[in-house]
């Protein structure tokens, strides 16, 4: 029986496996550059090629390849084998600290929204450091940034590890005017909880929209759904324990500290959470996480649904980024302690989250904007597409008493008593949870809820971090002028408390009321992707991002094309898979529904030709009527899709697809899945809802 302290991290090239491979000095050196950024000299590079390379082909490797994570939403990789020809004809297993460090794909073939042109092939992939290098498989993977020929970036992993950069260089002036002089850098660190469905393989195939676009596009809901709330923390059956139980292992072979899996809402909808870590790793960790959630899927005959909103009617999924800020000398700096009140450098921290969530609460609402994500925002399952902030009662008590220059007093803490002597009884937090709050403060981190099951968590932690970070940066340039910093930290939390007091509401976020309220307020609500998009390019956000050295400009532009294009083309792909399904699978199918029961009703009348043959007459006559509608309405959306076709401008065609082709489609599916009901199970062409939520 494997232990699990035996097999944890035991396919990553860690610290401990560094340092039992490499020289005491070339391990400072590279610790060195992981840890201060330091550079890392070629003959560093090579001695940590050579020892990478011997242990991966230990483990089973033949290959190594540069893993990184392109604007495609997806990851990356080119593999190339350790093999180099010899004077004797043979081969002999070789890796340079220059293949370690760059590699060279093709960077005319991945989206980059016109900073490469087609013919302008050349791009980079740089080795980070401070990701581990892990073997899945029989190959070596290094995670890598990836940029152009000219450098601009044409990936999510480095904005954010400048990102990260930008929110330690003003963390740190901050912390300085508090006397720490202990700190040498300040991180984010971030667990994503990781919401996912399971079908059947057999049941999935049959589906052409799971296929194509990860989704249904058509199905009636099923007597029962996820009413009673019975699947919510029921237990495991069988299979999803077995699946779980491999994915844990898999997970953790990988270095990633899978914790926490249960049942969700949802029938077939589960959720994998992982111990939190530095924002870099945690984000290559969620990429080959959902990456190897799939992969063993397969080995179970299971399909791993990632979309974020796969069936029509339950709840959806998402990817809770739980973010926190820490020193590396293990200071929480969002912990409130037990006097937040007193504690002025939490409150410093907690005052530069609200400032950035309400400046910047459009750049977080187009982090997670996405055609998969607009279908789940603003359901039962997800906050809306307002962003707003949660403190809790005892954090707004103390940020009214501060607006008010009132004295706090904290709340004593209460007992829970359960009324039997034989349970225990433990403390009560203070502060409740609020499940419908986007942006909800949880102790001592924040957990952001509008992220979508398929989304990269970079995209996020991107707008998080560099909002932080000019928050403290306007922050650190006001106190460092001041002549009584006591006086001027208050006067700023006090500001800062009053000026974006908006953004916090501890209500129930699925109430209409709070739509209207927050459009009251001045709050954003950025209802779909093409609402949301071109306010990237916003002057304040541009000047931002720029400013903080996060993106440049064409950076942004690029951003901004690809995220336009890549939502046209989503809606587009669903639109014609829906009209594929319903020209070759839907109206064959009630067509021969109708003509079986046209000959049903011929037969009986052969014997008794006056009989009324009422039940027959009256669902021919019905569903031959749906059969028209779904002709009808299957027509006009080949015709709108057709025209969205030639809609050479992105955005004008997005509007085009929002206005047009999306409430076509919603009417389309209403008369399918009303004619699903009226036809016998046995002439449906695809497996209805009841079989792929409950047949697992």
């Amino acid at each position: 029986m494997e232990k699990v302290t035996d097999i944890f991290g035991s396919m990553v090239f860690d610290d401990l496996t560094m340092k039992a491979n490499l020289s005491s000095e070339t391990y400072i050196k590279l610790k060195k550059t992981i840890d201060e950024g330091a550079p890392l000299d070629l003959s560093v590079a090579n001695v940590v090629a050579e020892a990478m390379k011997d242990w991966a082909i230990e483990k089973g490797a033949t290959h190594f390849t540069h893993w990184f994570q392109p604007l495609t939403g997806v990851t990356a990789e080119k593999h190339d084998s350790f093999i180099s020809p010899s004077s004797d004809g043979r081969v002999v297993m070789e890796f340079s600290g220059k293949e370690l460090i760059k590699g060279e794909p093709d960077a005319s073939s991945f989206p980059s929204g016109g900073i490469r042109a087609t013919f302008e092939a050349r791009g980079y992939t740089a080795w980070d450091p401070t990701s581990y290098a892990f073997v899945k498989g029989k190959t070596l993977y290094i995670p890598t940034a990836f940029c152009s020929y000219n450098g601009e970036a044409l990936d999510k992993k480095t904005p954010l590890l400048r990102s990260m950069e930008a929110l330690n260089r003003e963390a740190l002036r901050i912390l300085r005017l508090f006397g720490n002089e202990d700190a040498k850098y300040v991180k984010t660190s971030v667990g994503a909880e990781q919401e996912y469905f399971l079908v059947d393989r057999e049941l999935y195939g049959k589906r052409k929209d799971l296929v194509f676009t990860g989704r249904t596009l058509f199905g009636a809901m099923p007597p029962k759904g996820q009413e009673m709330d019975d699947h919510y923390f029921g237990a495991l059956n069988p299979r999803v324990a077995a699946y779980m139980e491999d994915l844990d292992r898999e997970l953790w072979k990988l270095g990633i500290t899978a914790k926490t899996k249960h049942n969700e809402v949802a029938p077939g909808q589960h959720e994998l959470a992982p111990i939190y870590t530095s924002t870099n790793i945690a984000t290559d960790h969620n990429q080959l996480m959902m990456d190897v959630m799939q992969k063993v899927a397969e080995k179970h005959d299971l399909v791993c649904l990632l979309h974020e909103k796969p069936y029509e009617g339950v709840n959806g999924s998402g990817k809770h980024n739980n973010w926190s800020i820490s020193t590396d000398t293990g200071i929480n700096l969002l912990s409130p302690g037990d006097t937040p009140y007193e504690n002025a450098q939490f409150l410093i921290f907690l005052c530069a989250v609200i400032k950035a969530v309400d400046d910047y609460q459009d750049l977080l609402r187009i982090a997670v904007a996405t055609a998969g994500n607009d279908c789940r925002l603003g359901a039962n399952e997800a906050p809306p597409a307002v962003v707003s902030m949660f403190l809790g009662d005892e954090l707004t008590a103390v940020m009214d008493a501060i607006i008010e220059e009132k004295d706090y007093k904290a709340a004593e803490k209460q007992i829970m008593k359960l009324g039997a002597e034989v349970l225990p009884k433990f403390v009560k937090d203070n502060t409740d949870r609020n499940r419908t709050s986007p942006f909800a403060f949880t102790g001592n981190k924040f957990e952001f809820r509008m992220v979508g099951s398929s989304d990269s968590i970079a995209c996020t932690n991107i707008m998080l971090n560099s909002a932080v970070a000019e928050s403290l940066r306007i922050y650190a340039d006001r106190l460092e002028k001041a002549d009584n910093f006591e006086e001027a930290v208050h006067k700023l939390i006090q500001k800062t408390f009053t000026d974006h007091r908006r953004i916090i509401f501890n209500g129930n976020g699925y109430d209409d009321e709070w739509i209207r309220e927050a459009e009251e307020r001045g709050l954003c609500n950025y209802r779909t992707t093409p609402d949301a998009l071109p306010h990237l390019l916003d002057d304040k956000n541009v000047k931002m991002l720029t400013e903080q050295k996060v993106y440049v400009r064409v950076e942004l532009e690029s951003r901004c094309a690809i995220l336009l294009e890549n939502y046209r083309k989503t809606v587009m792909i669903e639109a014609r898979t829906m009209t594929d399904m319903v020209d070759k699978q839907i109206l064959p199918a009630v067509e021969g529904f109708l003509g079986d029961i046209a000959e049903t009703v011929n037969a009986k009348r052969q014997f008794k030709p006056d009989l009324a043959c009422r039940y027959e007459s009256r669902l021919i006559e019905k569903l031959s009527g749906i059969a028209d509608e779904i002709d009808r309405l299957n027509l006009e959306l080949e015709d709108l899709t057709a025209k969205a076709s030639g809609i050479e401008e992105d955005l004008e065609a997005c509007y085009y697809i929002r206005d047009n082709i999306l409430p076509k489609m919603k009417e389309l599916r209403a008369v399918c899945d009303e004619a699903e009901t009226m036809t016998a199970e046995e002439y449906w062409p695809i497996p209805n809802y009841g079989y792929l939520l409950f047949l697992v």
